[in-house]
């Protein structure tokens, strides 16, 4: 059954369209005395509508997120071939490390995983800040002066400064309680991959959630700082906008309905819903592929990471074809650059600069047979250094962008519980209106 919002906004009475107004505000948006209670994040939280509870109970039922087997086993072929021809530098690479020794960059990175994803962009920053200054990263220094630790590193903008510290302050008190630097912590945990993880998850107050915890080890190994050891294949593909769109549109994780607004997805349920289930197809995959070619294969799922998020999701599967009309002449043409603003086809035939606008933008793949816009410098670039020779997709054949039955569909959005554009801060009372979230 289909309801028409849009029919009793406007056909009903005003009466009757205030009505369905303010129930629809009070079911989505409006808490209320005796409402109840969940608990989130370790913590204790009042319900925060009446479809935060319902939400809550059926968000797995109604997406009902599945792992497809045929569409992973097509994705681990294109990970052998690729392997088979490029062996394992797709795989390995991740970002310069600026000749420090792998005992700079554990501590880099073990102080700074745990404040933000955002490893590859800003360890130059970091290490910049650690060349300048190496006690800027002394542990002793960290257990005393975790905010300004985090002030020297540029993170006190950042929203919920206080749980920042905590983060910073635990890691230092874990190096310093047994006596040894970040780049021990290996050895320490008898080089046991799955012993750190869950050490590092467990422990309240660290910041390493599983994804977090997963992308400082994968660095670790994938930069050469820890070999091996034990239990690595345990670490899966970070969940990210880009791993998890990738396996939307490949199709290796399907849901029943397409994923709802972040404005629906109160306390993130379906976020979290499907960053687990995106970690699970991702290592489908490799489980697939290490099933039909056991010795043709990378050590472990995370080593599909970069190749997905950093080539496939952030540059192939990005909407960088744009629509233009000619304003005068009010054709249209596809061009590789938003930032044009003049009639490429007038210019061609006939050397007038007629003014041109972006009027939609789109995947290239879904146009130009799969081949991707050579004219962007940095795309060019990350290609030559990852898969050079290549002209399109790598999974062009397992999404086909070009049949009826393929949907742009996008990755889940997150909205934080705490802080102050949070869920917590966007609390209605029932009877007093107003409130809401904040940009």
């Amino acid at each position: 059954m289909k309801y028409n919002f849009k029919e009793i906004l406007t056909t009903s009475e005003i009466d009757e369209q205030r009505e369905f107004l303010s129930e629809l505000n009070a079911f989505l948006y409006t808490t209320h005395e005796n409402i109840g209670h969940t608990t989130a994040i370790g913590i204790d939280f009042e319900y925060f509508s009446e479809f935060h509870k319902y939400w809550e109970k059926n968000h797995k039922m109604i997406l009902n997120p599945q792992i497809d087997d045929e569409k992973c086993l097509q994705v681990a072929e294109v990970f052998h071939n690729i392997y088979k021809k490029y062996g394992d530098k797709p795989f390995t690479e991740l970002y310069d490390t600026f000749d420090l020794t792998p005992q700079k960059i554990c501590r880099i990175r073990f102080f700074t995983a745990n404040q933000d994803f955002r490893g590859s962009r800003n360890f130059k920053t970091y290490a910049k800040i650690y060349n300048d200054d190496p006690s800027n990263f002394d542990t002793k220094f960290i257990l005393k002066e975790s905010k300004n630790f985090l002030s020297r590193l540029g993170l006190t903008s950042l929203s919920q400064t206080d749980k920042r510290e905590k983060y910073a302050f635990t890691a230092a008190k874990i190096l310093n309680d047994n006596d040894i630097e970040p780049y021990d912590l290996f050895d320490f945990y008898d080089q046991d991959y799955a012993k750190l993880r869950k050490k590092l998850t467990s422990t309240q107050g660290l910041g390493y959630g599983k994804k977090k915890t997963d992308m400082f080890l994968r660095d670790m190994r994938q930069l050469n700082v820890w070999p091996k050891g034990k239990n690595y294949e345990i670490i899966d593909v970070a969940s990210d906008v880009n791993t998890i769109k990738v396996a939307l549109r490949t199709g290796i994780l399907k849901t029943d309905i397409v994923l709802l607004s972040s404005f629906l997805d109160i306390f993130c349920y379906q976020y979290e819903l499907m960053d687990e289930m995106n970690a699970k197809a991702w290592r489908r995959v490799w489980e697939l592929w290490k099933e039909k070619y056991p010795n043709e294969i990378v050590e472990g799922p995370s080593l599909m990471d970069y190749l997905v998020y950093k080539l496939i999701g952030k540059e192939f599967c990005k909407e960088r074809l744009y629509l233009f009309e000619c304003l005068v002449k009010e054709h249209q043409f596809n061009w590789h650059s938003g930032r044009n603003k003049t009639c490429q086809i007038c210019y061609e035939k006939e050397k007038v600069k007629n003014p041109a606008v972006v009027i939609n933008k789109d995947l290239p793949c879904k146009y130009l047979n799969g081949k991707i816009i050579l004219k962007n410098d940095s795309l060019k670039k990350i290609i030559e250094k990852t898969l050079p020779g290549i002209e399109e997709c790598p999974f062009i054949e397992v999404c086909n962008p070009r049949s009826q039955n393929f949907r742009k569909l996008n990755p889940p959005k997150s909205i934080s519980i705490l802080g102050r554009t949070g869920w917590e801060t966007a609390r209605i009372i029932k009877g007093e209106g107003g409130g809401g979230l904040m940009a």
